[in-house]
Protein backbone atom coordinates (compact mmCIF):
# COMPACT_ATOMS: atom_id res chain seq x y z
CA UNK A 1 0.00 0.00 0.00
CA UNK A 2 1.49 3.47 -1.06
CA UNK A 3 0.77 6.85 -0.24
CA UNK A 4 1.80 10.26 1.49
CA UNK A 5 2.64 10.16 4.88
CA UNK A 6 0.53 13.49 6.35
CA UNK A 7 2.23 14.67 9.88
CA UNK A 8 -0.13 15.87 12.39
CA UNK A 9 -1.05 19.61 13.24
CA UNK A 10 1.63 21.05 15.77
CA UNK A 11 -0.73 21.12 18.76
CA UNK A 12 -0.94 24.54 20.25
CA UNK A 13 2.71 25.69 22.41
CA UNK A 14 3.17 24.71 25.96
CA UNK A 15 2.84 27.35 28.41
CA UNK A 16 5.29 29.81 29.67
CA UNK A 17 6.66 29.85 33.12
CA UNK A 18 4.58 32.62 34.86
CA UNK A 19 8.33 34.26 35.81
CA UNK A 20 8.88 34.49 32.20
CA UNK A 21 5.67 35.30 30.15
CA UNK A 22 5.76 39.00 31.56
CA UNK A 23 9.11 39.94 30.86
CA UNK A 24 8.80 38.20 27.16
CA UNK A 25 5.37 39.54 26.31
CA UNK A 26 7.69 43.01 27.22
CA UNK A 27 10.59 42.24 24.99
CA UNK A 28 8.37 41.02 22.19
CA UNK A 29 6.08 44.35 22.24
CA UNK A 30 9.45 46.59 21.17
CA UNK A 31 11.58 43.73 19.22
CA UNK A 32 10.51 43.30 15.33
CA UNK A 33 9.92 39.11 14.90
CA UNK A 34 10.62 37.21 13.38
CA UNK A 35 13.79 37.87 11.85
CA UNK A 36 14.11 38.69 7.87
CA UNK A 37 16.81 39.56 5.85
CA UNK A 38 15.76 43.40 6.13
CA UNK A 39 15.76 43.20 9.85
CA UNK A 40 19.85 42.63 9.99
CA UNK A 41 20.61 46.12 10.65
CA UNK A 42 18.12 46.38 13.27
CA UNK A 43 19.65 43.03 15.14
CA UNK A 44 23.49 44.56 14.21
CA UNK A 45 22.65 47.88 15.91
CA UNK A 46 20.42 46.20 19.28
CA UNK A 47 23.88 44.13 19.55
CA UNK A 48 26.29 46.84 19.28
CA UNK A 49 24.61 49.14 22.11
CA UNK A 50 24.53 46.12 24.19
CA UNK A 51 28.60 45.46 24.09
CA UNK A 52 29.81 45.31 27.22
CA UNK A 53 32.51 48.11 27.99
CA UNK A 54 36.03 47.27 29.22
CA UNK A 55 34.74 48.11 33.11
CA UNK A 56 32.10 45.66 32.87
CA UNK A 57 33.77 42.93 31.70
CA UNK A 58 36.75 43.86 34.54
CA UNK A 59 33.77 43.93 37.17
CA UNK A 60 35.67 45.88 39.47
CA UNK A 61 39.34 44.15 38.95
CA UNK A 62 37.84 40.73 39.15
CA UNK A 63 39.02 40.13 35.60
CA UNK A 64 42.35 41.47 33.66
CA UNK A 65 41.22 42.13 30.28
CA UNK A 66 43.53 42.01 26.79
CA UNK A 67 42.73 42.30 23.18
CA UNK A 68 44.32 40.03 20.39
CA UNK A 69 44.64 39.75 16.60
CA UNK A 70 45.90 36.63 15.81
CA UNK A 71 45.75 34.63 12.70
CA UNK A 72 42.89 33.50 10.82
CA UNK A 73 42.09 30.73 8.24
CA UNK A 74 44.03 30.79 5.28
CA UNK A 75 43.70 33.42 2.56
CA UNK A 76 41.23 35.13 5.25
CA UNK A 77 41.60 38.32 7.68
CA UNK A 78 43.28 37.88 10.94
CA UNK A 79 40.60 36.85 14.44
CA UNK A 80 39.89 39.22 16.70
CA UNK A 81 39.97 38.10 20.82
CA UNK A 82 38.99 39.17 23.82
CA UNK A 83 41.12 37.65 26.64
CA UNK A 84 39.52 37.71 30.10
CA UNK A 85 41.76 36.05 33.07
CA UNK A 86 40.61 36.30 36.63
CA UNK A 87 42.88 38.31 38.76
CA UNK A 88 44.90 36.65 41.49
CA UNK A 89 44.00 33.27 40.36
CA UNK A 90 47.19 30.75 40.07
CA UNK A 91 48.46 29.60 36.81
CA UNK A 92 47.61 27.96 34.40
CA UNK A 93 44.08 28.79 34.59
CA UNK A 94 41.43 26.90 33.15
CA UNK A 95 39.33 28.58 29.67
CA UNK A 96 35.88 28.86 28.91
CA UNK A 97 36.23 29.62 25.31
CA UNK A 98 33.35 31.47 23.94
CA UNK A 99 31.25 31.60 20.75
CA UNK A 100 29.09 34.34 20.83
CA UNK A 101 25.16 34.60 19.36
CA UNK A 102 23.23 36.33 17.45
CA UNK A 103 21.65 34.13 14.97
CA UNK A 104 24.86 34.03 12.98
CA UNK A 105 23.53 37.49 11.58
CA UNK A 106 24.66 39.72 14.57
CA UNK A 107 26.46 39.94 18.40
CA UNK A 108 30.20 40.13 18.57
CA UNK A 109 32.75 39.16 21.17
CA UNK A 110 31.12 41.53 23.63
CA UNK A 111 27.86 40.52 23.16
CA UNK A 112 25.46 40.53 26.35
CA UNK A 113 25.65 37.05 26.81
CA UNK A 114 29.36 37.36 27.21
CA UNK A 115 27.87 38.26 31.24
CA UNK A 116 26.88 34.97 31.92
CA UNK A 117 29.98 33.55 30.85
CA UNK A 118 32.05 35.97 33.18
CA UNK A 119 29.67 35.30 36.06
CA UNK A 120 30.20 31.12 35.57
CA UNK A 121 34.06 32.23 35.68
CA UNK A 122 33.90 34.24 38.39
CA UNK A 123 32.24 32.08 40.38
CA UNK A 124 35.44 29.13 39.12
CA UNK A 125 38.50 31.28 38.73
CA UNK A 126 37.93 30.59 35.32
CA UNK A 127 39.20 32.46 32.28
CA UNK A 128 37.15 33.63 29.32
CA UNK A 129 38.44 33.45 25.46
CA UNK A 130 35.78 35.45 23.28
CA UNK A 131 36.21 35.19 19.58
CA UNK A 132 35.19 37.84 16.73
CA UNK A 133 34.42 35.84 14.27
CA UNK A 134 32.85 36.98 10.56
CA UNK A 135 29.04 37.79 10.30
CA UNK A 136 26.63 35.97 7.67
CA UNK A 137 25.27 36.64 5.10
CA UNK A 138 28.65 38.74 3.54
CA UNK A 139 30.78 36.15 5.18
CA UNK A 140 28.46 33.11 4.30
CA UNK A 141 29.70 29.21 5.83
CA UNK A 142 32.21 28.15 6.23
CA UNK A 143 34.18 31.80 7.41
CA UNK A 144 32.30 31.70 10.94
CA UNK A 145 33.13 28.32 11.98
CA UNK A 146 36.70 28.47 10.15
CA UNK A 147 37.65 32.34 12.07
CA UNK A 148 36.51 30.18 15.61
CA UNK A 149 38.39 27.39 14.86
CA UNK A 150 41.49 29.98 14.00
CA UNK A 151 41.07 31.12 17.12
CA UNK A 152 40.92 27.69 18.90
CA UNK A 153 43.83 26.62 17.49
CA UNK A 154 45.80 29.97 18.63
CA UNK A 155 44.59 29.66 22.06
CA UNK A 156 45.64 26.19 22.55
CA UNK A 157 49.18 26.91 21.04
CA UNK A 158 49.52 30.04 23.06
CA UNK A 159 47.71 29.10 26.17
CA UNK A 160 51.15 28.74 28.41
CA UNK A 161 52.36 32.10 28.14
CA UNK A 162 49.19 33.59 28.68
CA UNK A 163 48.72 31.44 32.14
CA UNK A 164 46.35 29.39 30.79
CA UNK A 165 45.59 25.41 30.57
CA UNK A 166 45.27 23.97 26.90
CA UNK A 167 44.20 20.90 28.80
CA UNK A 168 41.11 22.58 30.30
CA UNK A 169 39.68 24.21 27.39
CA UNK A 170 35.36 24.28 26.92
CA UNK A 171 33.81 25.37 24.13
CA UNK A 172 30.40 27.50 25.15
CA UNK A 173 28.34 29.20 22.83
CA UNK A 174 24.81 30.32 23.11
CA UNK A 175 22.16 29.85 20.28
CA UNK A 176 24.50 30.38 16.79
CA UNK A 177 27.33 30.57 19.53
CA UNK A 178 26.06 26.74 20.38
CA UNK A 179 26.31 25.63 16.69
CA UNK A 180 29.42 26.68 16.44
CA UNK A 181 30.64 25.30 19.44
CA UNK A 182 29.74 22.12 18.22
CA UNK A 183 30.94 22.26 14.89
CA UNK A 184 33.91 23.85 16.84
CA UNK A 185 33.96 19.97 18.60
CA UNK A 186 33.41 18.01 15.57
CA UNK A 187 35.75 19.85 13.37
CA UNK A 188 38.80 19.79 16.04
CA UNK A 189 38.11 16.00 16.42
CA UNK A 190 38.42 15.63 12.67
CA UNK A 191 41.53 17.25 12.27
CA UNK A 192 43.32 16.20 14.65
CA UNK A 193 43.07 19.70 16.41
CA UNK A 194 43.09 20.57 19.88
CA UNK A 195 41.13 18.40 22.49
CA UNK A 196 38.51 20.54 24.76
CA UNK A 197 37.18 18.96 27.85
CA UNK A 198 33.70 19.74 26.58
CA UNK A 199 31.10 21.68 24.89
CA UNK A 200 28.76 23.80 27.01
CA UNK A 201 25.68 23.92 24.45
CA UNK A 202 23.34 26.51 25.40
CA UNK A 203 19.87 26.85 23.00
CA UNK A 204 22.16 25.57 20.06
CA UNK A 205 20.74 25.72 16.50
CA UNK A 206 22.30 22.65 15.46
CA UNK A 207 20.15 21.61 12.05
CA UNK A 208 19.73 23.93 8.99
CA UNK A 209 16.51 21.85 7.51
CA UNK A 210 14.03 22.94 10.25
CA UNK A 211 11.93 19.92 9.81
CA UNK A 212 11.73 19.25 13.67
CA UNK A 213 7.73 19.46 16.04
CA UNK A 214 9.20 22.09 17.93
CA UNK A 215 10.17 24.34 15.01
CA UNK A 216 6.53 24.30 13.45
CA UNK A 217 5.07 24.18 16.73
CA UNK A 218 6.73 27.67 17.64
CA UNK A 219 6.91 28.66 14.52
CA UNK A 220 6.00 32.33 15.29
CA UNK A 221 6.17 31.88 18.97
CA UNK A 222 8.85 33.62 21.30
CA UNK A 223 12.61 35.03 20.54
CA UNK A 224 13.76 32.73 18.29
CA UNK A 225 11.40 31.55 16.72
CA UNK A 226 10.74 29.02 14.04
CA UNK A 227 10.65 31.61 10.84
CA UNK A 228 13.70 33.27 12.28
CA UNK A 229 15.58 30.03 12.44
CA UNK A 230 15.03 29.74 9.24
CA UNK A 231 16.18 32.81 8.18
CA UNK A 232 19.30 32.47 10.40
CA UNK A 233 20.57 29.37 8.64
CA UNK A 234 19.53 30.69 4.83
CA UNK A 235 21.77 33.57 5.80
CA UNK A 236 24.52 31.46 6.43
CA UNK A 237 24.12 28.70 3.49
CA UNK A 238 22.21 30.51 1.12
CA UNK A 239 20.63 28.20 -1.44
CA UNK A 240 22.21 25.09 -0.12
CA UNK A 241 20.02 25.29 2.83
CA UNK A 242 18.46 22.50 3.34
CA UNK A 243 20.04 20.68 0.71
CA UNK A 244 22.74 17.27 0.66
CA UNK A 245 25.73 19.69 0.66
CA UNK A 246 25.10 21.07 3.63
CA UNK A 247 28.74 20.21 6.23
CA UNK A 248 28.20 18.93 9.63
CA UNK A 249 30.59 21.54 10.87
CA UNK A 250 28.14 23.87 9.87
CA UNK A 251 24.93 22.46 10.81
CA UNK A 252 26.46 19.86 13.71
CA UNK A 253 23.02 17.98 13.58
CA UNK A 254 24.08 16.45 9.94
CA UNK A 255 27.12 14.53 11.44
CA UNK A 256 26.95 10.94 10.89
CA UNK A 257 29.26 10.11 13.37
CA UNK A 258 29.23 11.60 17.04
CA UNK A 259 31.45 9.53 18.52
CA UNK A 260 34.76 10.89 20.27
CA UNK A 261 33.23 14.18 21.55
CA UNK A 262 33.95 15.80 24.39
CA UNK A 263 31.23 15.75 26.95
CA UNK A 264 28.54 18.08 26.43
CA UNK A 265 26.10 20.14 27.92
CA UNK A 266 22.91 20.28 26.12
CA UNK A 267 20.19 22.91 27.28
CA UNK A 268 16.99 24.04 25.53
CA UNK A 269 13.51 25.59 26.77
CA UNK A 270 10.20 23.65 26.31
CA UNK A 271 8.99 27.03 24.32
CA UNK A 272 11.42 27.17 22.48
CA UNK A 273 11.62 26.21 18.56
CA UNK A 274 15.23 24.41 18.98
CA UNK A 275 13.88 22.40 21.87
CA UNK A 276 13.65 18.98 19.99
CA UNK A 277 17.07 19.00 18.04
CA UNK A 278 18.82 19.69 21.11
CA UNK A 279 16.88 16.71 22.45
CA UNK A 280 17.75 14.45 19.80
CA UNK A 281 21.58 15.66 19.31
CA UNK A 282 21.60 14.67 23.13
CA UNK A 283 20.15 11.13 22.71
CA UNK A 284 22.57 10.69 19.19
CA UNK A 285 25.73 11.01 21.59
CA UNK A 286 24.82 8.97 23.91
CA UNK A 287 24.00 6.14 21.27
CA UNK A 288 27.38 6.88 19.96
CA UNK A 289 28.82 6.27 23.21
CA UNK A 290 29.58 9.74 24.69
CA UNK A 291 28.72 11.34 27.24
CA UNK A 292 25.77 14.66 27.55
CA UNK A 293 23.81 15.90 29.92
CA UNK A 294 20.60 17.21 29.13
CA UNK A 295 18.25 19.98 30.16
CA UNK A 296 14.94 21.14 29.15
CA UNK A 297 13.51 23.77 30.85
CA UNK A 298 9.84 23.92 31.71
CA UNK A 299 7.99 26.93 30.43
CA UNK A 300 11.23 28.68 28.85
CA UNK A 301 11.79 30.48 25.92
CA UNK A 302 15.49 30.92 23.83
CA UNK A 303 18.12 32.49 25.94
CA UNK A 304 15.53 32.87 28.64
CA UNK A 305 18.49 32.97 31.45
CA UNK A 306 19.85 36.29 29.40
CA UNK A 307 16.45 38.30 29.69
CA UNK A 308 14.79 37.33 32.71
CA UNK A 309 18.16 36.64 35.25
CA UNK A 310 15.98 36.66 38.64
CA UNK A 311 13.52 34.29 37.83
CA UNK A 312 14.02 30.85 39.88
CA UNK A 313 14.24 28.51 36.30
CA UNK A 314 17.36 31.11 35.06
CA UNK A 315 18.92 30.86 38.30
CA UNK A 316 18.53 26.95 38.07
CA UNK A 317 20.33 27.24 34.96
CA UNK A 318 22.81 28.93 36.20
CA UNK A 319 23.92 26.86 38.97
CA UNK A 320 22.93 23.59 36.76
CA UNK A 321 25.99 24.99 34.59
CA UNK A 322 28.37 25.86 37.09
CA UNK A 323 28.24 22.62 38.78
CA UNK A 324 28.95 20.61 35.04
CA UNK A 325 31.92 22.79 34.48
CA UNK A 326 32.90 21.90 38.17
CA UNK A 327 32.85 18.40 37.53
CA UNK A 328 34.45 18.32 33.05
CA UNK A 329 37.07 20.34 34.82
CA UNK A 330 37.72 18.49 38.09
Amino acid sequence: MTGTVTRPVAAAPPPFDPELAGPLAEILSELPMPLTADLVADRRRRSRAGRLTDAQIRRDGAFEIEERTVPGPAGAPDVPLLICRPANVPAPVPVVYHTHGGGMVAGSHRSTELAGELDRAQALGLAVVSVDYRLAPEHPDPAPVEDCYAGLRWLADHAGPLGLDPDRIVLSGNSAGGALAAGLALLSRDRGGPRPRGQLLQFPMLDDRCLSDSCRQLGRVGLWDGLSNRAGWTALLGARRGTASVSCYAAPARAADLSGLPPAYLEVGSVEALRDEGIAYASRIWQSGGQAELHVWSGAFHSFDEWVPAATVSRSAHQARVGWLTRVLG
